[in-house]
């Protein structure tokens, strides 16, 4: 199962590239490094641990 990279904080709405930084929990819920730093790396919405997700390859590189 892959992981849904959504494409923008859930707490802020800013954009976020495929290849950039985000934070996830195990539920997916996503937020940008300044969201994530805010909120301590604690899920809102879980209460879970928030972790980097990894970056994705490009196109290019498949």
């Amino acid at each position: 199962m892959a992981l849904a990279m959504r494409g923008e904080c859930e707490r802020c709405h800013v954009a976020l590239a495929r290849d950039g930084d985000a934070y996830i929990c195990v539920f997916e819920c996503t937020f940008c490094p300044c969201c994530a730093q805010q909120l301590r790396h604690a899920c809102p919405n879980g209460g879970g641990e928030r972790v980097r997700r990894p970056r994705a390859r490009s196109a290019d590189s498949a």
